[in-house]
């Protein structure tokens, strides 16, 4: 009789997720932090263009690009004479189920479907559940969703109800679980019980999925303005979403666009927390998943996270969530855009680098996502207000997360705040030597994680040598 204790079915992890997807990471292994990540993406077997082909079919893919001009305009008015790059944006809200992860899931399911399996199963609190749903919904699969939906008293976050919502109505079966260390060992549960395929966010399908949307962008900026964009900013937790649209502008031969991350910066509030989850007004792209992601990605539901963040990233931003309501509003009164707070977010950091950026310049946010009443920031404001948090209207770099909600007197307002990449650097480093001691690094190791921080081998061997301490 098989033993479904919690100890016993996480011991048995690796060979659950072997047989939920058809990928062995163990012979892309070369030590306990290194792997060939390059040989995993190029296994999936999928050309860009056969990924494009799969999504048309799907609903899913050539989304419009809009040119914010009254934004744009309005940016130009706070700042420097000559600045004021062009903000674009990516209408991804037009995918079939709202949002890019529409992307992730429609190479998931093909893979699913490819290999027979009669259901697939996704554990997210967010937009990707839907996707998955979706997708399943039209290639006749099974779909099972495993959300973190509320806090030990019951209490339930209003944009995670929506998701959760969207994932029924697609005709997923909902399985909704108080946030804590259960989610994992109840995903490998159901998968060794179903038999059916990890729609996993983090396996390679899933980010192979998001490169067309950065493949996309380049053809589309070059189109129309002539010219690569100088900026794409991206919305990051996980890191999937920049891992993949990253991949795509490489492959378009965009090499010199930076690629800028962006989170809501949630300082003090613990993203397993139970006392924290209602605290927050986002239930993700936030801190509390941006920077652990892209500091280990290794933390998630597959032996190895092919969303490496780090490895593309060139800029991390950090906005707060008042910034970013505050920008919300603005792009449906400026733009007759109404989206949720996703893209959002990348759209705030977007005015702060136009701001620094000249005229001729271009920055694009890749990304929207559909809104609804739980999504809607108006409903996150009345939330907040029953949990304590007061809303207030002045600077919003004084924001306390969990007490306070500080909404922008203007635009001007809206600055954003640089991190420091070493910083996030060094404390990858910090994550590997745990798994597997520096003294052991060989040149290998040291070779595959100047790669996974887009720094150099000197750079890490100087880091070793000062105890992770500074370069």
């Amino acid at each position: 009789m098989t033993d479904h204790s919690y100890q016993a079915v996480l011991k048995r992890k690796n060979q659950i997720m072997k047989a939920s997807l058809g990928i062995d990471f163990d012979s892309y292994e070369t030590s306990p932090i290194a792997f060939d990540y390059e040989k995993l993406m190029l296994d999936t077997g999928y050309s860009i263009e056969e990924i494009a082909a799969i999504q048309a079919r799907s609903k899913v893919g050539n989304t419009p690009l809009y040119e914010l001009t009254r934004l744009t305009e309005l940016v130009r008015q706070t700042t420097a004479p000559g600045k004021g790059a062009r903000i674009l944006l990516k209408d991804e809200a037009a995918n079939a189920s709202g949002s890019f992860k529409a992307r992730r899931a429609s190479i998931s399911i093909h893979e699913a479907k490819r290999l027979g399996f009669k259901g697939v199963i996704a554990a997210t609190s967010g937009n990707y559940g839907a996707a998955v749903a979706s997708q399943a919904a039209m290639h006749g699969l099974k779909c099972i969703v495993i959300q973190e939906v509320f806090d030990s008293k019951g209490v339930c976050q209003p944009e995670i109800i929506e998701k959760s919502r969207a994932c029924e109505a697609y005709g997923a079966e909902v399985q909704r679980l108080s946030v804590g260390p259960e989610l994992f060992y109840v995903l490998l549960k159901t998968l060794e019980e179903t038999g059916f395929f990890n729609a996993s966010l983090y396996t390679p399908f899933g980010i192979r999925g998001v490169e067309t949307l950065g493949y996309e962008i380049a053809q589309q900026v070059r189109a129309r303005y002539g010219k690569a964009p100088e900026a794409v900013v991206v919305t990051h937790a996980g890191g999937g979403n920049l891992t993949g649209t990253a991949r795509g502008l490489l492959a378009a031969g965009c090499k010199d666009t930076k690629v800028v991350a962006c989170s809501v910066d949630l300082k003090g509030l613990h993203m397993a927390s139970d006392i924290d989850f209602n605290k927050k007004s986002f239930t993700t792209g936030h801190t509390g998943f941006g920077v652990p992601f892209a500091t280990w990605p290794d933390r998630v539901d597959v032996p190895r996270n092919a969303a490496r963040s780090l490895r593309y990233m060139d800029e991390y931003q950090l906005v707060s969530q008042g910034e970013v309501f505050y920008v919300t509003e603005l792009l449906a009164k400026l733009e007759g855009l109404e989206r949720g707070p996703a893209g959002n977010t990348s759209l705030t950091a977007a005015i702060t680098l136009a701001r620094q950026m000249d005229q001729d310049e271009i920055v694009v946010v890749q990304e929207t996502e559909y809104t609804g009443a739980g999504k809607h920031h108006n409903s996150q404001l009345s939330f907040a207000k029953q949990n304590g948090i007061e809303i207030l209207v002045g600077d919003p770099s004084q924001n306390i997360p969990g007490k306070n909600i500080i909404l922008p007197r203007s635009l001007d307002d809206v600055r954003g705040r640089p991190q420091d990449m070493d910083r996030l650097r060094l404390s990858y480093l910090k994550n590997a030597d745990k798994v597997h001691s520096s003294n052991n690094w060989n040149a290998g190791d040291i070779e595959f994680l100047a790669s996974d921080l887009k720094t150099s081998s000197s750079w890490v061997r100087d880091a070793i040598r000062n105890g992770f301490k500074g370069t």
